[in-house]
């Protein structure tokens, strides 16, 4: 059997390494969501950092594992927001200059707040797809390493802390995940399916940018002409072919889930448990919502983000 790219070692050790500002997150069982829900639901809350989201794991242990690697090269990203956001924070900790490319109609909050951490933020594309094109020409053409939420390893590695605090003092029939470029779901999923093999790895996509559903289903990379969802940290078009070779073993299932499913989803953690959460960041209580299959089970999510502005908490949480 072929050695899996991601290192349950790596994994483990970098739950005791990234920086503690983005680990040791809550993890607890809000009874009135469960109750609401018609299953026993943990939320593993990943909102409570300088980022509001989980990506700082993932770029906190990338920088410590390739500090020396590309420490003559510039570093360049693409994203939505928040692994943006990540990025420049590790970057702007450790004094490296950063180059960013997101899509023209990205987040003004999530553009802002990677310009406030200094990085070189560039917005051409009308998705991040194309922004992602964009960044990669820009390398090819410099010299620059282009850091790839889920193709590089490390990322993985990091995020795959989650599951270690997740797991260390529980057991679940499932957890569940939310899907975009992969990073998350095989981090987590590499230590779940080490700890505890029995429990299900679920994966969520929103079913109107399914491009990693339809991947995993057919065993190969399938590119959609768009990814037009209001959850845009899972908004793919174009998946991540390691990623999704990552995901092969390891993940049960993905499901599919409406828009409204997620807008209800925020609604209700905000009403039930009191929380702010990005559509990307519910995508697993959307899939309570909308699959009867998970009802009546012990089931774990991650809430990965809450970076909603002013607008869109009134929109979808009033």
């Amino acid at each position: 059997m072929t050695a899996h790219r991601l290192s349950v070692e790596n994994i483990e050790r970098s739950a005791r390494e990234i920086n503690p500002v983005f680990t040791g997150t809550p993890q607890y069982n809000s009874e009135p969501l469960s109750q609401a829900l018609g299953a026993d639901v943990v939320l593993k809350v990943e909102t409570l950092n300088p980022i509001r989201s989980f990506k700082g794991r993932g770029a906190d242990f990338f920088m410590s594992e390739t500090r020396e690697t590309f420490r003559n090269q510039n570093l360049v990203c693409a994203t939505a927001g928040n692994f943006g956001q990540a990025m420049a924070y590790v970057c702007r900790s450790n004094n490296r200059p950063l180059i960013i490319y997101s899509a023209t109609n990205a987040s003004s909050l999530k553009i802002d707040r990677m310009r406030s951490m200094g990085a070189d933020v560039r917005q051409m594309g009308d998705n991040f797809d194309a922004a992602k094109e964009h960044a990669k020409v820009f390398c090819a053409e410099t010299g620059a390493h282009f850091v790839e939420d889920g193709r590089d390893i490390a990322i993985s590695e990091g995020a795959g802390s989650i599951a270690v605090e997740l797991m260390a003092n529980a057991s679940f029939d499932a957890v569940l995940i939310p899907l975009g470029n992969g990073a998350l779901i095989t981090g987590m999923a590499r230590w779940i399916k080490h700890v505890s093999p029995g429990t299900q790895v679920i994966g969520v996509s929103s079913a109107t940018a399914d491009a990693m559903h339809a991947s995993w289903k057919s065993g190969s990379v399938i590119e959609r002409e768009s990814a037009n969802t209001i959850a845009d940290g899972i908004a793919v078009r174009t998946p991540v072919p390691e990623a999704l070779t990552d995901m092969m073993g390891i993940v049960d299932d993905v499901l599919l889930v409406s828009e409204d499913g997620l807008k209800s989803a925020m609604k209700l953690v905000f009403d039930k448990a009191g929380l702010v959460t990005e559509p990307a960041g519910i995508a697993g209580i959307a899939a309570v919502l909308e699959h009867q299959a998970l009802r009546g089970k012990k089931l774990a999510t991650v809430l990965c983000g809450s970076n909603l502005t002013a607008e869109q908490v009134e929109m979808w949480l009033r």
